[in-house]
């Protein structure tokens, strides 16, 4: 029987649109005030357009299933985790070190192990664009981040002309995929008049664990989630009021890199948006935003048995004020205030009987991380042919957390009790911390001629460390495992005495656009001080095998440097009375290493290239696409991480619209080819089921027959 039965009552850019770090950021600092210009539904379909142009949004709006799909054809890499909660990666760093805002809300991963990350509070049929900003963000696309920024805008609300509310629009899709038996649904209904607007979104999905190039079941990759938003709009000729609500409820979700898998997370969040326009003097908006979130871990699949709760709840808080103010025909200033509040409770309850009792386990007390901004940016035309702009941004930073217990103070079998002994340690010193980042970004763009330019960034980006990452302070194997979003099967520590993470990052990128040849390149550098990385301080085997041996980690401070180099290329090879036929080529390198010793860092991706012909005549369109994945053979030895082989796929897909029906087939990796996801971490429940063949790297999907349909009415 599917483990997805067990588990229904459980006791978790294309590269053609992915242009350089430099476009990126200079789009978002055009672009950086989108909502607030969007007074009227006519104005908002024309920015949207406009970003589009520089290829850094992509409209979903027939997508189902997670958020990653989109973000991947924009050239986002992911940490794989859950079926909904991959986390991203950008310029080869992952997590937190990259800002994910939904709506322009800040919502933080409440999770030892980030099993709730951001995205994965939103479905992809709720997404009416993207933006992603890699390396050198503009300071008002936001802060506490070194890698980059990702903007995921679900909040669009629809207007008509008429006086009176009438239903505006509706659509119903369902999709559906062979390898994971995988059923995916979602609605949208909106009713709208000149003033007011109200919507629903929502989607469904539920998936059985995949299959690999093998045939062979990947153990505990299966998940179920639902995600709900209502919103009501209302405007008049100079400003615009709009309140969302959102729940999502993931009663399973599978980690197949993780100790332990989501047992049950259920949200809720509220966002309020003003935006208003001030004739000549520009534009205001401020917005105020609420997330809880009540997360559950524990065990749910026959690989991973026996009874160890955890119990998370978080809350995030915060609100923004904008301005975009003209400051004569060719510059403008961007100035803003925010402040975000998050709090955590993480507690693991006592199981009576067994050695975790008879106290609650209580890993994060009380937690909070406050953040406050301001920030101010000046954007310039110099010449017909400069565009220039400078951003600095200013946060303080303060964390602090309450004081916590073990299980039991008592020694264990005639040894000390080091998770007691380090409880005692952690309760007894002073917790608060509090940082100050200095955030600043310089761009610059020069139009060679009319179908050439070069951009130039340079910045200074600062994080400070996340909850888990400074209090995280159990120190036994069981306690240390619990704690990383890495999925490599190792423990760790967390350490109150880490710096921010501050980053230097040099890009410069050249782009042309003929009739038939469009081609980009980009290269960027990032010297990182005080990277949060770990030490290994301990080691443990629980197969007493020789390949079953793991680290135990502690955070700490190091100064890394990570590099690399993206091309794009596209061609027109005919535009026929058989169609638009047209070849686009992709290769994307990422090198990251610590200064000591140039030992590469944990995660980075290997070489990767793709070769893509599209078609497109009227209304169909298809495509058939070559991706080749080189060797990864640059590992993270304190990490234990393993070497991946080379292989390539070959994607086919096809759609058509007819009226208002759309249809989607697809055949992802055609041949099913078996490979081992670089950046998949180790298969933990594999090696719970039969820990003799070691911690082998998670497999990818094999073939998979996808389809998929979507009426509007």
């Amino acid at each position: 029987m599917e483990d997805k039965t067990m588990a229904a009552h459980p006791s978790t850019i294309p590269h053609g649109f992915k242009c350089s770090a430099i476009a990126s950021a200079l789009t978002l600092a055009l672009g950086a005030s989108v909502t607030s210009q969007a007074m009227a539904d006519e104005t908002n379909q024309t920015q949207i357009e406009r970003i589009q142009v520089h290829g850094e949004q992509s409209l979903g709006r027939n997508a189902l299933g997670s958020a990653d799909a989109l973000l991947k054809d924009q050239g986002v890499d992911f940490s794989e985790a859950g079926g909904v909660s991959a986390l991203p990666v950008l310029n080869g760093m992952m997590g937190d070190r990259i800002k994910v805002l939904v709506d322009g809300a800040d919502i933080t991963a409440s999770c030892a192990n980030q099993m709730n990350p951001p995205l994965s509070y939103v479905s992809a049929n709720q997404i009416s664009s993207v933006e992603v900003v890699a390396g050198v963000s503009p300071v008002s696309a936001g802060g506490d981040n070194i890698a980059g920024v990702i903007k995921v805008n679900s909040l669009n609300p629809k207007f008509s002309d008429s006086d009176n509310l009438s239903f505006e629009s509706g659509e119903i899709s369902s999709g559906y995929r062979s390898t994971s038996d995988a059923f995916l649904l979602g609605a949208k209904a909106g009713i709208a008049s000149k003033n007011l607007s109200f919507s629903y979104q929502g989607a469904y999905e539920d998936a059985n664990s995949y299959q690999d190039g093998h045939g062979d079941k990947v153990l505990d990759t299966l998940y179920r989630a639902q995600n709900h938003a209502l919103t009501a709009a209302w405007r008049d000729d100079t400003q615009q009021l709009a309140i969302k609500l959102t729940h999502q409820a993931i009663p399973f979700q599978g980690f197949p890199n993780q100790y332990m898998d989501m047992t049950d997370n259920k949200s809720y969040g509220a966002l309020v948006r003003y935006l208003r326009d001030l004739d000549n003097d520009g534009e205001f908006s401020a917005q105020l935003n609420w997330h809880s979130v009540k997360h559950e871990m524990g065990f749910f699949t026959p690989e991973k048995t026996g009874k160890m709760p955890m119990n998370t709840e978080g809350s995030d808080y915060s609100y923004q004020l904008h301005w975009r103010l003209p400051m004569g025909d060719d510059s403008t200033l961007l100035v803003g205030q925010e402040y975000y509040n998050y709090q955590l409770d993480d507690t693991w309850p006592a199981v009576p009987g067994t050695m975790m009792a008879p106290n609650d386990y209580i890993n994060i007390n009380d937690g909070e991380r406050r953040r406050a901004a301001v920030y101010g940016e000046w954007q310039q035309n110099l010449t017909p042919l400069w565009w220039l702009s400078a951003g600095v941004r200013y946060e303080y930073v303060t964390t602090d957390t309450g004081e916590v217990q073990a299980y039991s103070n008592m020694p264990m079998m005639g040894m000390p009790n080091m998770d007691a002994e380090a409880a005692k340690a952690f309760n007894a010193m002073d917790r608060s911390r509090d940082d100050n980042l200095i955030d600043a970004t310089l761009l610059a763009r020069y139009q060679l001629s009319a179908k050439q330019q070069l951009e130039f960034g340079l910045a200074r980006k600062n994080r400070a460390p996340n909850l888990y990452e400074r209090y995280s302070w159990g120190r036994g194997v069981m306690a240390t495992t619990m704690i990383g979003w890495y999925g490599d099967g190792n423990g760790y520590v967390g350490n109150p005495d880490l710096k921010p993470e501050t980053a230097y990052t040099l890009s410069a990128a050249y782009k042309f656009n003929g009739d038939a040849w469009q081609f980009s390149t980009t290269a960027w550098y990032s010297a990182v001080t005080d990277y949060i990385d770990a030490e290994v301080i301990g080691s443990f085997n629980r197969s007493g095998l020789a390949n079953g041996k793991r680290n135990i980690l502690k955070f700490t401070n190091e100064d890394a440097n990570l590099y690399g180099a993206k091309l794009s290329a596209n061609y027109l090879l005919a535009d026929t009375d058989s169609g638009k036929w047209q070849m686009q080529g992709k290769l994307d390198i990422t090198r990251g290493e610590r200064d000591e010793g140039n030992e590469p860092l944990y995660q980075i991706k290997p070489l990767q290239t793709e070769l893509t012909l599209s078609h497109q005549l009227g209304d169909w369109k298809n495509r058939l696409s070559w991706q080749w994945v080189a060797t990864k053979d640059k590992v993270d030895d304190r990490r234990l991480e393993n070497e991946t082989n080379s292989y390539s796929l070959l994607n086919l897909s096809s759609s058509i619209k007819w009226q208002e029906l759309s249809l989607t087939f697809a055949i992802n990796n055609l041949f099913d080819t078996y490979y081992e996801l670089p950046l998949g971490g180790v298969n933990l429940a594999e090696f719970k089921a039969d820990s003799t063949g070691g911690f082998s790297q998670v497999a990818g999907s094999g073939r998979s027959f996808e389809l998929g349909a979507s009426y509007k009415f």
